[in-house]
């Protein structure tokens, strides 16, 4: 198996596949069957659960956890503390075609690359679709189950399909609530600045 370069009091599982190109931090745990390709880069205290797939070059932060069977491809940027559910995908071309106008098979050259960026204390919920150039603010929560196809502002409760705003949430995952246009935590009482809210 490759990838045994990883940080200090790294934990890669015997069945995982981790390219030595990619670069790992301290105290990453990367569990069965993973995939780890070349040029990706993983932040201390990592948790890549089972089955989990990052593509060529993504940048994951630090603190990330990174549930059973996730996909993550090229052009994803994950910062620090997100939270990603299991069977979550994380899609990098627009217009996807297996096929040139020729009727001949793409090659990597063929492939319009978009980048997606997750900011710090996201949390992606289970079996999420989030489609290419869009932008997930820090503390945002994406339902499970959503299809996000714009971006989502800081602390937004956004779901559906395609996903909407529902509300706003605070640092430690529960709903605002607005008091006469100012937002409060039901559950902590810490008042969030809500910037840009229609």
């Amino acid at each position: 198996m490759s990838g045994r370069t990883g940080g200090i009091d790294c934990f890669i599982h015997t069945s995982a596949d981790v390219s030595d190109n990619a670069k790992i931090g301290k105290n990453v745990k990367i569990w069965n069957n993973a995939q780890v390709r070349e040029k990706a880069t993983i932040g201390d205290n990592v948790i890549i659960s089972k089955n989990v797939y990052i593509d060529h070059a993504v940048q994951i932060g630090s603190n990330v956890k990174i549930q059973n069977n996730a996909s993550i491809y090229q052009g994803a940027v994950i910062g620090d503390g997100v939270f990603i559910g299991p069977h979550v995908c994380f899609a990098n071309d627009l217009i996807p075609r297996a096929i040139n106008l020729d009727g001949n098979l793409k090659n990597a050259n063929d492939w319009n690359i978009s980048s997606t960026i997750v900011k710090k204390g996201a949390s992606i919920g289970a079996s999420s679709v989030v489609l290419p150039g869009v932008i997930i603010g820090s503390f945002a929560m994406i339902g499970a189950g959503s299809v996000v196809t714009r971006n989502v502002p800081d602390h937004a409760l956004v779901y559906g399909n395609p996903a909407r705003l529902c509300g706003y949430i605070c640092f430690c995952g529960n709903r605002l609530e607005n008091r006469d246009g100012r937002h409060y935590c039901a559950s902590c009482d810490k008042e969030i600045s809500i910037s840009g809210e229609k």
